[in-house]
């Protein structure tokens, strides 16, 4: 204790000092990193500011998206905050230790998620996870005594994280609004149309204008299914990926039924999955949200990210061929494109076609191309069988026809998946777009090519148009590679306005299993000994 004097001379009487100058007595007396923590957690007249504020962080876990369950708040916020009473050296030890390990698992969650997203089969760069050092981020935000700004910096630097935490915020105030005590009454027919009589129209009424949808002017109830209230309705089923048409039919009445936990859930998956999400370092990135149907292209300045570019896309069918998830980078740009028909394809699809009508082969400008890249413009029964071998491939010349369109985006992955254009454009007029064998169908590749391009101003628009029309295959590759991202999100903000979209590939249930999963075991560990990883090293 002389020791203890010593030191608390030197650095002062308050807490601070005497959270210091017991930190390095217990240090210089053996007791290394626990001692260590432990004084930064207590002091000799109980739990000091910081454990109070780590606290309350762990407590409001919920508004990012996580459960405060998860980090043993309720065993750790009595000890805390219930008392600035000095506490018995051995429970204050073990507390220590308990928010040290829930502060580090807090940070951690908030950058790099809950879940590892190889877990369900999302290959990302694993750089981004293992990159981050909560520990170390933990010290030195004690140190500077920005604990709070500490855990702002670790949250995702994607701007839809904070749209999706603001979201998360007003669907979790609207749980105990009035609109939501109650199902909608059954639609008499299963389908409201405009002009028609409903029981249900007052809640209705309730339901879109605490969502939003329906403007607060408009509180007069209609004696019919009419006017503001059928706009409203369009309003919600654009926000839901469904036909804005105003007619409730099915999938309108059972969105309008979801309420606001549901949605609390959905969009916390959002929330998990940005964390995940690499934040690239690169002046332009590409971003493809599959349920969404829609790219997005972004420009980073100073670590701000701003969207450029938007526009719909259609992705692999959800029954047999869904795109896979990674992210790449983007190296080359082909004009003009051969189409390698995939084995997989010849086999089941074109090759069978082939045997029925010879005929499709020439019509679609269709050749054999051997191993040693010999070239045969025309079909045999030999040749069918070559390719159904393997010692050839189909492939399609350039031209309007080609199923890739005009240009084709080539980012090295080892499913063989690239964004194209299409000979068929007519299919991005519809809501639901899943129809391709995994690649990704752009809707405006001439206005994507210029965002690729953007650095390099003699590639104008007139050079892109004509290499896209000139039907002689060029490779062009990029001066800085470009990342794409192919990611996964039912829950997106635009415009202000929260979308929450069809979960096509049913991705949603299998995260909230492997959360629910997560817990289970995080929550019974608790009421155990701390586990060895968590025990500071000696």
């Amino acid at each position: 204790m002389a020791r203890f004097d010593h030191w608390r001379r030197r650095y002062g009487p308050g807490r601070r000092g005497a959270a210091l100058c017991l930190g390095i007595v217990l240090i210089c007396n053996g007791g290394g990193a626990a001692a260590a923590a432990e004084a930064t957690w207590f002091s000799f007249a109980g739990p000091t500011p910081a454990a109070r504020q780590a606290a309350e962080l762990l407590t409001q876990a919920a508004s990012e998206g996580l459960d405060p369950r998860d980090y043993d708040i309720d065993g750790l916020r009595e000890a805390v905050s219930g008392s600035s009473e000095a506490v018995d050296p051995g429970s204050s030890s073990l507390v220590s230790r308990r928010l040290d390990r829930g502060m580090r698992r807090y940070l951690s969650d908030l950058h790099t998620g809950r879940i590892d997203p190889q877990q369900l089969g999302i290959r990302y760069d694993p750089a981004h996870r293992s990159d981050f050092d909560a520990d170390a981020l933990l010290r030195v935000a004690l140190a500077d005594e920005r604990l709070a700004e500490a855990a702002r910096s670790a949250a995702p630097a994607w701007p839809q994280y904070d749209a999706l935490r603001q979201a998360l915020t007003r669907y979790r105030q609207l749980a105990d609004d009035p609109a939501w005590q109650k199902n909608l009454p059954a639609i008499p027919g299963g389908r409201l149309s405009p002009g028609q009589q409903y029981a249900g129209l007052g809640l209705l009424q309730q339901r879109l204008l605490s969502l939003g949808d329906l403007a607060p002017t408009a509180s007069r109830l209609p004696e019919h299914y009419q006017g503001t209230l059928v706009d409203a309705v369009k309003a919600f089923q654009a926000r839901h990926g469904i036909p804005a048409d105003g007619v409730i039919g099915r999938d309108s009445f059972e969105q309008l039924n979801i309420g606001p936990a549901a949605r609390v859930r959905q969009i916390g998956l959002a929330m998990e999955r940005l964390r995940w999400t690499p934040v690239p370092h690169a002046r332009r990135a590409i971003v493809v949200n599959v349920p969404e149907f829609a790219l997005h292209g972004y420009e980073m300045h100073a670590g701000n990210t701003e969207a450029k570019l938007a526009m719909k896309v259609i992705v692999g069918t959800a029954r047999k061929t869904p795109t896979p998830l990674f992210d790449a980078e983007m190296q080359f740009i082909e004009f003009s494109p051969y189409w390698n028909v995939p084995p997989s394809i010849a086999r089941s699809e074109t090759l069978p076609r082939l045997r029925r009508d010879p005929g499709y082969f020439e019509r679609q400008g269709f050749e054999l191309v051997g191993s040693d890249g010999r070239v045969v413009g025309s079909l045999s029964p030999a040749g069918i069988e070559a390719v159904q071998a393997g010692q050839m491939r189909i492939r399609q010349r350039p031209g309007a026809g080609n199923a890739l369109g005009g240009i084709k985006f080539v980012f090295p992955n080892r499913d063989n998946i690239y964004l194209h254009h299409t000979p068929t454009p007519q299919l991005f007029k519809r809501p639901r777009r899943d129809y391709s064998h995994g690649c990704i169908r752009v809707e405006e590749p001439l206005q994507l090519a210029k965002f690729v391009l953007a650095d390099t101003p003699e590639w104008t628009e007139a050079r892109i148009e004509e290499a896209m029309r000139r039907g002689r295959s060029t490779t062009l590759r990029l001066d800085e590679p470009l990342p794409v991202i192919i990611g996964y999100s039912t829950t997106v903000v635009r415009d202000g306005r929260v979308h929450f979209l069809p979960d096509i590939y049913g991705l949603d249930a299998r995260l909230e299993e492997a959360l629910r999963q997560r817990a289970r075991t995080l929550q019974t560990s608790h009421t155990t000994e701390i586990p060895a990883e968590s025990r500071p090293s000696r």
